[in-house]
Order: structure tokens, then sequence, then C-alpha cells
């Protein structure tokens, strides 16, 4: 991953259902290396916030800006400008084809024909109220030989491009922009959470093989899945480790706030390791009632649960038919993630290599850069820093936004360089 050299402070706002977080960051060089800093991460409890959609603008406003005026004493300057990223079950993805002649008579492929040509992949039919979040390049076509990274250059009549479309609901998407807007802050780029996720947890030797990047959050799980170095699909799912909290309180009977410290505490998604005689007692956590109970007990109301968040995993992986079949594995991260046990019987479930997502390459003197739950704050940071990362003008609520095209195609630079200084404004 290549950064530009600018001195400026770049700031990555990840907007959960349980807690908003702001990460910022710098770049500076170590000798001929050019290593992302983290300067200093914040977060605060989220109100206003549902599974990813804004319910409330004045709630939110607030969370986000008292988040603001933590992470801002941290840096020790002021925040002006952010990377917002945006989730939630209303994102869709889809494919798409781009097709174009090329236009040189001599049949020579400029970079003019690969934007025309990934133009023509975003005029697809989208459904009411959605609009284009990303459009992410794929592979190229020339004349029918298929497979193709990079076409500049290359001789041929006829151009082709396969892309994914990522797409969200406008009224949120303006929502979350307007909230952002509202605490103070330029909106620089608008991007799909577990993409700038993916981007930091993920080497590039990950991708070519096949991996998948899995963000628990509170409310939703994300999904990433990566081969031969592109973006291969992405979903969304409405299910999160709020919900095994919640399953939690049901079987013990007790408060949320008493369900979410047995989680924490003594939570794990592996019965057969707990002993017997061990046992919780329920007053110790804050409950009013004088309760003991089993941890076996617990720990198998979270297993089922965390069972059902891999069945539905793995019914993505199935749908791409991917299943079991992923060399690199998974990767997880978010909060969701840190609970005891959960990589081991992903191993069992997925049937595929398990780990835990960290930043790669990312220096920071604050503990807080390896707190999984962070890894998206963190990741937007270096999606705003990437100076490969190629960016499409779209005017929207709160300034502009700036739209990535596929900063996980690294061999496109030159194609998505005509991309980012081209491609017109398409609202006021």
């Amino acid at each position: 991953m290549k950064f530009s050299s600018r001195a400026t402070l770049i700031t990555g706002i990840d907007v959960g259902s349980s807690a908003v977080r702001i990460a910022v960051g710098q770049i500076v060089t170590q000798g001929n290396t050019q290593l992302l800093q983290i300067l200093g991460c914040a977060e605060v409890p989220a109100e206003g916030i549902h599974k990813g959609i804004i319910t409330s603008i004045d709630d939110a406003v607030s969370s986000v800006s008292a988040c603001l005026e933590r992470v801002e004493r941290l840096a020790g300057a002021q925040i002006t400008h952010a990377v917002v990223g945006i989730s939630g079950s209303h994102i869709l993805s889809q494919q798409s084809k781009g097709v174009v002649a090329v236009a040189k008579p001599d049949g020579e492929i400029t970079e003019d024909d690969v934007a025309r040509a990934i133009e023509a992949a975003r005029t697809v039919a989208t459904p009411v109220n959605y609009e284009i979040l990303h459009v992410i390049p794929k592979t190229f076509t020339v004349d029918g030989q298929s497979g193709i990274k990079d076409p500049t250059g290359m001789t041929g009549v006829r151009l082709e491009v396969d892309a994914q479309i990522i797409q969200g609901v406008s009224s949120q998407m303006k929502n979350i922009s307007r909230v952002v807007y509202r605490a103070g802050l330029n909106v620089d780029s608008m991007v799909l959470t577990i993409l700038a996720s993916a981007d930091i947890v993920t080497t590039e030797r990950q991708k070519e093989l096949g991996v998948a990047v899995v963000n628990i959050g509170a409310s939703t799980t994300s999904i990433a899945i990566f081969e031969e170095g592109d973006v291969l699909h992405t979903a969304i799912l409405p299910i999160g480790s709020e919900h095994i909290t919640s399953d939690i309180a049901i079987g013990l009977r007790t408060s949320i706030d008493v369900a979410e410290r047995v989680k924490v505490e003594f939570g794990t998604a592996l019965p057969k390791s707990v002993g017997r005689k061990e046992e919780i007692f329920l007053a110790e956590l804050g409950a009013v009632e004088q309760e003991v109970v089993d941890r076996k007990y617990v720990a198998e109301i979270i297993e089922a649960r965390v069972e059902e968040i891999f069945r539905k995993i793995d019914k993505e992986l199935r749908a791409i038919e991917r299943s079991g079949l992923l060399p690199a594995g998974v990767l997880f991260t978010g909060g969701g993630a840190r609970l005891d046990g959960l990589v081991e019987l992903a191993k069992k479930e997925l049937r595929l290599p398990a780990a835990l997502g960290y930043p790669i390459d990312i220096t920071s003197m604050s503990e807080k850069v390896n707190d999984l739950s962070f890894t998206s704050a963190i990741g937007l940071v270096a999606w705003g820093a990437d100076s490969d990362a190629p960016v499409a003008t779209r005017g929207r609520m709160g300034g502009s936004i700036f739209e990535k095209v596929g900063s996980s195609i690294k061999d496109s630079k030159s194609v998505f360089k005509s991309i980012r200084d081209g491609i017109r404004t398409l609202l006021p």
C-alpha cells in the first residue's frame, strides 16, 4: 500500500450501531518507507443509530461530536475532514458488465476507453431510492480474451469490463453525510466499511489465493470475499454480537447489561472447554437477584447463536461456490470477534483456516490500534491515505464526497488515474 506524502491529518469515522469510533492518523517516513501512524482513537456510545441506519439526526450528531472532541484532544489538532464508513443491511451488491468500442482507428486501447467501459458498467437498473456507492472493476476482456487486469496499450476492437456495483439507500447515505457535516466536518469519501477493514488486515498474497474478511459488529456482520486480487463478493447480514447478548439475557432471565458482562467476562463459544463445576454469580455482575448460573449453560447459548452466524456466512460462500474453498481462509475482525472460542468454532463450521484480523503495517503509540473494534475506523484512515485509491467526484449533501473505485485492484493504477481525474461531477 502506497501513501501520498501529504502531512495533513487523515480521519476515519465508523458510525456503528453500538458505538461511534474515530481514528486519526498521518503519513510518516522511516528511512525509505512510508508508514501510516495512528495518532489517536476514541469511541463513545452510539445514540440515534440502529443496525447502521440513522434513526435520530440530533442524537447521532451528539455522539459524533462527543467522539470528535475526544479524538481532537488526542491528536492535538482540529479536524475538518473525514473519510466516513457506511454499512447496514440496506447495502446491495450486484454484478455488471460494461462494453465499448475502442475509439482509436489503430485499435490501441487508451485510458479513456477504459474509463468509458467502467462508466458503461455503471448504467445498471438500481432499485428505487438507491444510488451507487462503489463501482469496482474486476477484470477486462479484449476481443474475447478475458482475465486482463490492465488493458491499456493493448490492441483490440471491443473492450469489456466485469464490475461489481455496490449500492446503498440514498436517504441513509445522505443522512450519514448530514450527521457528519452538522458535527463540523466535511466528508472526503464515503466507503463501504468492510472494504476499508479488509484492505488493512489482508496481504496481497491472501487476496490472490482467496480470503474472506468477516467483521462482526453489534447489529450486523459484514463479509468481503477476495480471489485473484479482486473483490469477488460482499454481503451484510442482519445479525451480530448484540443477538448473542439478547440470547443470554433471555436464557438467564436477566437484564441486557448483566448479560453483556456475562458474555464479555465469562462467555465462550466452546462449551466443551468449560469445566462442569464452573459457575457465574450474577450478583457480582450487577444483577439484583442472588442467582448462580452454570457457565457451561451460557456457553451453549453462545455456541448456538455463533453457529447460526457461521451458517449464514457459509450460505454466502455457497452462493459463489466457495464454501470450504478459500486457501487463505477467514479473517475475523470487529468487536464481536473478541469472543473466546470464535476462531476455533469457525474452523469447524466453515471448514476453512481462521484467524483474527489485525491491522498490518500500521504504527501507533496507542494500544487501541490492535483493538478489533477499531479496525474499521483505522481502515478508513488507511483508505483516505492510500494514494493509489482512485476516486470519482460525486456531489452530496454536506459538500463533495469522493467515491472510491476499487482500491483492491493494485495492478490497475494507470487505468484508474483517468477515472480519478476525468469522471464528471454528477450532482451539484
